[in-house]
């Protein structure tokens, strides 16, 4: 299937993280030029770049002029911007109950996905308004659509993203032409930082428990949904929309 995506300009923001790597990779395989975006992964950016033929860009996302300036330098050094994948975010690795999550991870982990989210689309669409065209695709999780025992602020960043975030600006770009805004909500995901730290098996089955496909998903099955949601020849009429990649969960065991 042609996805008309050759010759396209794409940011992936996250681009050096596991399903961000993924993504630049499926993105570079239909002919695409990426732009890896990282904080503070320079080393992996700069490497997936150097591989794929793209650019690696760095930006502190949860600061808005960061992101401008970021949106700036790929349109003059790549050309242009079509395509932006708002993937980055931060996952706190320890569960805790609501009422022992402290104030200061509260508002990092608001920061660091809905705000970090925000700032990214805020100059991406600003670019879009220009041209009357581009399509955004908003990276969310099942945690943010079935909530997540231990992590209730980062169900909570993620779930305002993939609802009123998501719809508020597909309504937004319906004013300045062809410009369409989706997004996926990955659930349990094989990444290669999870394979390497182990992935307890009690836990993996529980997570399985409730998918009609009793398998986690690969950074690559979410990776196909963002290229399929991002190309206007294959999803050209589609705007506004979740797709959840984990399997045809029904929600979580606690």
């Amino acid at each position: 299937m042609d996805t008309g995506l050759s010759g396209k300009v794409v940011l992936v923001t996250g681009g050096a993280g596991g399903i961000g790597q993924a993504i630049s990779r499926h993105f570079a395989r239909e002919g695409a030029l990426v732009a890896v975006h990282y904080h503070t992964s320079e080393d992996g950016a700069e490497a997936l770049a150097s591989e794929i033929g793209g650019m690696a860009v760095h930006a502190d996302l949860r600061d808005p002029s960061h992101a401008e300036d970021m949106v700036s330098r790929v349109v003059s050094e790549m050309g242009g911007l079509d395509v932006c994948v708002a993937n980055s975010g931060l996952y706190p690795p320890e569960p805790m109950p609501m009422w022992e999550i402290g104030n200061e991870r509260w508002e990092s982990t608001v920061m660091s996905n809905l705000s970090v989210t925000a700032n990214t689309a805020r100059s991406f669409l600003s670019h879009a308004s220009g041209q009357g065209t581009g399509s955004l695709v908003l990276v969310g999780s099942t945690a943010g659509i079935y909530g997540e025992a231990g992590h209730s602020d980062y169900a909570a960043a993620k779930g305002a993203i993939t609802t009123g975030l998501l719809l508020s600006l597909k309504n937004d770009v319906s004013r300045i032409g062809s410009v369409r805004v989706n997004a996926v909500a990955p659930g349990w995901t094989m990444t290669p930082k999870k394979a390497e730290s182990g992935l307890d098996e009690e836990i993996a089955e529980r997570a399985k428990s409730t998918m009609a496909l009793k398998k986690l998903a690969t950074p690559e099955d979410v990776a196909s949904a963002i290229v399929v949601l991002s190309s206007d020849e294959v999803s050209g009429h589609i705007t506004g929309q979740v797709i959840e990649v984990a399997g045809g969960m029904e929600g979580r065991l606690v």
